[in-house]
C-alpha cells in the first residue's frame, strides 16, 4: 500500500507565545509586578507612615494603573517592538525622516487669489 500523502511539520504552535487572562505572552507578568508594586506600597504607606486608609489606597492604584496603561496602550495586541519605537520617538525625535513643516498656505493652482 502506497500512499502519495507528503506530511511535514509545519510547526505552527511555535509562532504563539500564549495567552494569560487574555494577556498576550508575557504581559501577564507585567500586571503581577503592578499588583505587587500597589501591595507593596500600599503597605508601606499605611503602617510605618501612618497614612489613612485612603490616601494610601488611592496611591496604591497608581502603579496598577500605569502598569494597565503601559500593557493596554503600547503592548497588547500591538506589533513586536511598537513600545520601545514609542518611546524613541518620544525623546530622540522623528529619527532619519525630515522635519514635517506647518504650511496652511494651502491652495489649489487654479485658484484665482494670489498670495
Amino acid at each position: 500500500m502506497k500512499t502519495d500523502l507528503r506530511l511535514t511539520d509545519t510547526n505552527a504552535a511555535s509562532d504563539s507565545k500564549g495567552k494569560t487572562w487574555g494577556l498576550e505572552g508575557g504581559l501577564f507578568w507585567w500586571l503581577v509586578g503592578g499588583v505587587g508594586a500597589g501591595i507593596t506600597l500600599f503597605f508601606v504607606l499605611l503602617v510605618p507612615l501612618k497614612a489613612s486608609f485612603l490616601t494610601s489606597f488611592v496611591v496604591a492604584l497608581i502603579p496598577i494603573a500605569l502598569c494597565l496603561a503601559y500593557i493596554f496602550g503600547l503592548r497588547q495586541g500591538k506589533p513586536p517592538g511598537y513600545d520601545r519605537d514609542m518611546f524613541e520617538r518620544l525623546f530622540t525625535g522623528s529619527g532619519f525622516a525630515p522635519e514635517a513643516q506647518n504650511n496652511c498656505s494651502f491652495r489649489h493652482p487654479l485658484s484665482e487669489e494670489q498670495p
